[in-house]
């Protein structure tokens, strides 16, 4: 037998078999049990697997192909090697930005498509998979208040994705024929100045320019003001600018800040009738973190038959007074792998009436060899023509596991840990939370040195610019404050926690820095909220040492 065909015969056994084999399939279970129990034993009680690693990014740069075969074993180990110093999202002492983690349904909507591989382009591509999409599409439309049949959605790539989507299709509403001929015009999207990012990233790339992001001032609760909005949007159709989007933020990464979309539709719908539009400015809801709230629009809060405490019922329906207004908008951005519980990457775009998705929609002659059979073919909309179909099996998964019963349980007691949290930093004289009057998992707060009124400064060094010296120093030790923190983390002895170096700007333009709690653990408890105050503790007593 040749070389090449001992080799081949070596490849076969590293491949799933196509015809049921009880012998290689127990092997391929086998493989990845004995994967999955490498990855058992790196666990301890820290958050985080194994033991804090140096990474070294200057000896992963030389690294290359490896000249022959290696075996499913060996690579096995390596890949779980990597795995170690990571933190465990699922930890309750893990407390960093809106990761969460994945449920096991979610994660068995990853894995079989992984083996299966279809691709989501098209029907005939991926069977039963695209019927995935389509029920999870239909179910969080309807979750959301939006109807099914009148309705479209498409999972793509993340959440920079489901914006770049809303402004695209605003564009073509407001500049027709761009999809064919290109930017004539410079149309705007317009934002709140607590937007995520992603809104700038997608209008950049999209060739709108960063310039052509018109940023709306938020009030302190971190909503959109929406008295400016109206003079803004006026100001911009008096100069003749077309508006390709309005982007309403339903759950800021920061503060978890809600825009009141309501009274945004209404100010578009006015200014589009008085203005005499022959477009109406598409209006995206950033809903990324916030959808998931849509489970509480049909709960009776009066009645609270899963008896969430006081403070957390008031929460949640401070978090329902905006977000049952979801259907209001052209088009919803949600991530599963957020409020979902499902793995990376599963995130949709909807639209309101699935007939705006034909103004992205490609010509059928520039696709020959592609969609000869089935009636579902999003590929000839969708930006992607290879789409896994991870992200929507995991997301099914996940919807189907919790429904709403467990979807309202896991955020009320999201809720109700961040609630006993901003409590216990709020006994503390030397911390200031930053977003009192914001009602989800994260917890934003400022750490003072000894003899700072904590009860006066916060207000004075947001307003007065004659602090911006002390706040230039303040936002220095919270660096510190947090770099004790999460040294202590990285030894696998605290609480891992996140940093903003902007949670939002001084009246008189300076940025605000400060720590971040985003609890997003199913197995948080009191205790482990007190392990921030102690940690805190623990590295305002280092910087009083050090001097």
């Amino acid at each position: 037998m040749s070389a090449y065909r001992d080799h081949l015969t070596t490849l076969r056994r590293a491949f799933p078999q196509p015809v049921s084999d009880q012998e290689h399939d127990a092997w391929f279970v086998f493989s990845m049990l004995r994967a999955l129990d490498r990855v058992d034993d790196l666990k301890s009680q820290r958050p985080m697997l194994g033991e804090p690693q140096q990474i070294d990014f200057s000896k992963a740069m030389l690294a290359k192909v490896p000249e022959g075969l290696s075996t499913v074993e060996e690579v096995s180990k390596q890949l779980v090697d990597h795995l170690a110093g990571m933190f465990i999202w699922g930890h309750p002492r893990s407390q960093s930005n809106v990761i969460p983690p994945p449920c096991i349904p979610g994660i068995l909507g990853t894995l079989l498509p992984a083996i299966y591989n279809p691709n989501l382009c098209s029907e005939e591509a991926s069977r039963g998979v695209a019927l995935a999409e389509a029920e999870t599409i239909s179910m969080t439309s309807a979750l959301m208040g939006y109807d099914p049949q009148q309705s479209g959605g498409v999972f793509t790539f993340g959440g920079t994705a489901t914006l770049l989507y809303g402004i695209r299709i605003g564009i073509e509403k407001c500049c027709p024929g761009t999809i064919r001929s290109g930017l004539r015009e410079q149309p705007v999207v317009v934002c709140s100045d607590q937007a995520h990012y992603a809104t700038s990233t997608a209008a950049a790339w999209l060739g709108l320019g960063l310039d052509n992001v018109i940023k709306v001032p938020t009030a302190p609760n971190n909503e959109m003001r929406t008295c400016l909005l109206e003079s803004e949007l006026r100001r911009l159709l008096r100069e003749g600018r077309k508006i390709a989007t309005i982007v309403a933020t339903m759950g800021t990464t920061d503060a978890f800040g809600l825009d009141p979309l309501e009274k945004i539709r209404e100010i578009r719908d006015d200014l589009v009738a008085e203005f005499s539009l022959d477009y109406v400015p598409h209006l995206h809801a950033d809903a990324v973190i916030g959808w998931a709230w849509s489970v509480f629009n049909d709960y009776d809060f009066a009645k609270n038959s899963l008896e969430f405490p006081d403070r957390t019922l008031r929460a949640l329906a401070g978090t329902h007074r905006r977000i049952r207004h979801l259907g209001l908008a052209d088009s919803i951005g949600v991530d599963y792998h957020k409020t979902g519980f499902a793995p990376y990457v599963s995130s949709a775009f909807f639209v309101q009436k699935a007939t705006d998705l034909r103004l992205i929609t490609r010509d059928q002659s520039t696709t020959p060899y592609l969609f000869q059979s089935g009636d579902y073919n999003p590929g000839r909309f969708t930006l992607e023509t290879t789409r896994s179909g991870c992200g929507p099996m995991a997301a099914l998964g996940c919807l189907n596991l919790m429904g709403k019963t467990g979807l309202r349980t896991l955020l009320g007691h999201l809720v109700t840990m961040a609630e006993t949290l901003r409590n216990r930093l709020t006994a503390q004289p030397a911390i200031s939370v930053m977003n009192p009057d914001n009602f989800g998992p994260v917890t934003l707060f400022r750490v003072y040195p000894d003899g700072v009124d904590t009860f006066e400064f916060p207000k004075l060094e947001q307003t007065n610019a004659q602090n911006a010296g002390l706040l230039k120093e303040y936002n220095e030790y919270n660096r510190r404050v947090f770099q004790k923190v999460h040294a202590e983390a990285l030894r696998g002895d605290g609480i891992v926690i996140s940093m903003t170096d902007r949670f939002r700007e001084t009246d008189y333009g300076h940025p605000v820095v400060a720590l971040k709690s985003y609890i997003m653990s199913p197995f948080s408890d009191t205790q482990y909220v007190q392990a921030v105050v102690d940690s805190i503790e623990r590295a305002r007593q280092q910087l009083r040492s050090e001097g």
